[in-house]
């Protein structure tokens, strides 16, 4: 529901009348542009990912691309993989506009050491030759996926010249206000191409400038930190943090970029950096309560761009044409966690949550927007992202807002709404520092907000020593958080024996089982070692407020070793069981190479009357929901999974795509219809058929919290 004056036009492309369900042959991809089977290969998927980006980011109609479009050059026909023609004109040579060469991509996980333009000289001769075959073509781009090149044509009385560029325009050829941020203004990223440029940006430190993978890292976020600080504070300013569509080939280009970013940097290690504590500030009379200042720690203020010249060049090009607060929380969340997850995996059973698993976890809970939500043992913040990109969606929904046509009003009225939330009602705790830093530059890339997360221990909370503890006592005391959602470290290899911390805990103490009735009673003493999955139960319960709800991730041994009896039934004194969900193994083997089985456990926190009542005999009967999900999309191995046919054929169905973008001065919408296999994931089904059971079912116990009048 877009409330923008400029006049707007639908354009639907390629409109197709069947949109059910139909099946392509075993080894086969459907093309982006034509819709059409083609096998598939590494080359292929590169071409596929260029493609979407072409109409996603560049604003390319697909009508004006074309695959394996036939050039001659020296008497042969050779085909250039995209061909890109001047808007609505036959697709003919004379009105080629701009070529694409896609290679495969280079295998394995590891490092890739990206090339400059001299040392990939003999792949750019290709891409060369189609540019100069094609009299009016402009631009030309060669890519393996990982690397790319990007040219532009130089025609003159005596010569032709191809000088690298930073990046295309725009696809009505618009260079923006200056030459800024590689030549195009800046674009929401397709979700594949920002994880792609995440990618090269850290691979270009780590190999290219010879830093270690955690040093590589933090130079990252540094720059990624001054971009979201140089978007959030321009305020109709010029940006700072861009460049140039050549300035990254010279030395005086990238010392200008150089002089643009330190200064950039400074200022946001001023703004979050940690505040001295003024002596006036606790003065009585100006400071009754003794409050100090709250204490920013994302950085320290000792902190160095320590990148060589050309690499923050290089840096400061690949981030600078994206604009990250107009880009999908999603797409930014999978960008940054496929490069948090390579440097800060710990060895404290920390292995962050798979993002099939968080998004059913917050949509089971479906968190509010005046409901206060926590994750103890936050990680990168994965559940925290989500709950923002939640809050997101719910509000658009709301208000009938189309996300790919929202008004600058109603983009900068839900930034600010996301905003004041993540401010006021969402937090995060984790016991390890590096983590903590990252949760907190994750929410401010997703939500333009530093939100509260606290360096703690959840388990010593609210008698910890750590620096989070004591601000975390005054913002998220104990019996009041509405949502708590956490994927707690767990394994008997990490156990807690610290006396201090068992003694706080009833699931630390020994338990006896009466013969009777079955039922359990504390016995003497305490266990000395806990897996710390189980003190992270009570916890979390004693969390919430009474009707409070919770989603856990638990190893499933506690919810079916008899040994661990005594922790179900401890449970179930003090909860309401809402769901469980069994996840298939290859969860953790993709993600953390970890071979466990594991559930997801929903609970709801009883009153002291309802669990009063039940002492007495009142026992209340009512239906779980339950849940196993035998797929999630990928494969043991990482491989995507999609549904077949019982023939053996891949399953696709038709998905509508919409991008709107200006073409002199007009806004136009439009829409595509493309055929697209279908993920092989039982977790957004189980996600529907809870709500469809919750509909049937209204939740035992405390009505939900309602929003203050």
């Amino acid at each position: 529901m877009a409330n923008s004056s400029v006049e707007q036009t639908v354009i639907e492309t390629n409109h197709q009348e069947d949109d059910g369900v139909t099946a392509i042959p075993d080894g086969m991809l459907l093309d982006y542009i034509t819709n059409k089977p083609f096998k598939d290969n590494s080359k292929e998927q590169v071409r596929q990912r260029i493609a979407r980006a072409l109409f996603h980011e560049y604003g390319i109609n697909v009508e004006d691309m074309e695959p394996d479009f036939k050039i001659p050059i020296g008497g042969r026909n050779k085909k250039v993989s995209i061909a890109i023609f001047r808007h609505g004109k036959e697709h003919e040579l004379e009105n080629v506009r701009r070529v694409v060469v896609c290679e495969k991509e280079p295998t394995g996980r590891g490092i890739t050491k990206m090339r400059s333009h001299d040392q990939a000289k003999k792949d750019l001769q290709v891409l060369q030759d189609f540019m100069a075959a094609a009299e009016n073509c402009d631009y030309g781009l060669w890519t393996n996926g990982l690397e790319f090149f990007f040219l532009e044509k130089e025609v003159t009385r005596f010569d032709v010249k191809f000088k690298p560029v930073g990046d295309w325009p725009m696809g009505d050829e618009t260079l923006g206000t200056r030459d800024v941020a590689s030549i195009a203004r800046m674009r929401k990223a397709d979700p594949e191409l920002l994880r792609v440029t995440f990618r090269r940006c850290h691979n270009f430190i780590h190999g290219n400038e010879g830093m270690s993978k955690d040093v590589a890292f933090r130079q990252f976020l540094y720059l990624i930190f001054a971009k979201m600080h140089d978007e959030r504070n321009r305020n109709g300013h010029e940006p700072r943090f861009w460049a140039g569509a050549e300035e990254q080939f010279t030395d005086e280009g990238r010392k200008a970029i150089r002089e643009r970013i330190e200064p950039l940097f400074e200022e946001v290690k001023q703004q979050y950096g940690p505040k001295p504590v003024q002596e006036d500030s606790l003065d009585k009379k100006t400071n009754p309560d003794n409050e100090k200042p709250k204490q920013a720690s994302i950085f320290q203020g000792n902190e160095q761009i320590e990148l060589s010249d050309r690499a923050l060049a290089f840096m400061v090009s690949e981030l600078a044409k994206y604009d990250f607060n107009r880009t999908d929380i999603d797409a930014k969340g999978a960008a940054y966690q496929e490069i948090v997850g390579d440097n800060l995996r710990g060895d404290r059973g920390q292995y962050f949550t798979p993002r099939g698993a968080i998004k059913l976890m917050v949509d089971m809970l479906d968190p509010q927007p005046h409901e206060r939500v926590l994750d103890p043992a936050c990680g990168t913040g994965g559940f925290l992202i989500s709950t923002v990109n939640h809050l997101l969606k719910q509000r658009q929904k709301v208000e009938g807002i189309d996300p790919a046509d929202e008004s600058t009003t109603e983009f900068l009225s839900l930034k600010a709404e996301i905003k004041e939330y993540v401010e006021t009602n969402l937090f995060g705790a984790d016991f390890d520092p590096a983590l903590v830093k990252t949760s907190k530059m994750n929410l401010m890339m997703s939500a333009n907000a530093e939100g509260d997360v606290f360096h703690m221990d959840s388990l010593a909370f609210p008698k910890g020593h750590l620096d989070g503890n004591d601000p975390a006592k005054e913002a998220i005391p104990l019996g009041s958080i509405d949502v708590l959602m956490t994927n707690p470290p767990f394994g008997s290899d990490i156990p807690i024996s610290d006396p201090m911390i068992l003694n706080a805990y009833e699931l630390s103490a020994k338990w006896n089982k009466r013969k009777d009735d079955g039922s359990f009673v504390r016995g003497d003493g305490y266990q000395t070692a806990v897996a710390p999955e189980i003190l992270f139960i009570q916890r979390s319960i004693d969390w919430l407020r009474p009707g409070g709800r919770m989603g856990i991730v638990l190893p499933d041994g506690i919810l079916g070793n008899p040994g661990d009896e005594y922790i179900r039934s401890w449970i179930l004194k003090h909860c309401w069981v809402l769901a469980s969900v069994d996840l298939p193994v290859e969860v953790f083997i993709v993600e953390a190479n970890v071979n466990i089985l594991t559930s997801l456990l929903f609970l709801k926190k009883k009153t002291d009357q309802e669990m009063k009542a039940e002492a007495l005999g009142q026992v209340t009967e009512y239906p779980v929901f339950m849940a196993v999900a035998e797929k999630v999309g990928f494969d043991r191995r990482g491989n995507t999974l999609y549904k077949r046919s019982p023939d053996g054929e891949e399953l696709v169905e038709t998905v509508i795509e919409t991008e709107t973008i200006r073409l002199s001065g007009e806004k136009v919408k439009r829409i595509l219809r493309r055929k697209q296999k279908i993920i092989d994931d039982d977790l957004p089904r189980i996600g529907e058929a809870y709500h469809e059971f919750r509909a049937k079912n209204p939740e035992p116990g405390l009505p939900r919290r309602k929003v203050a009048a």
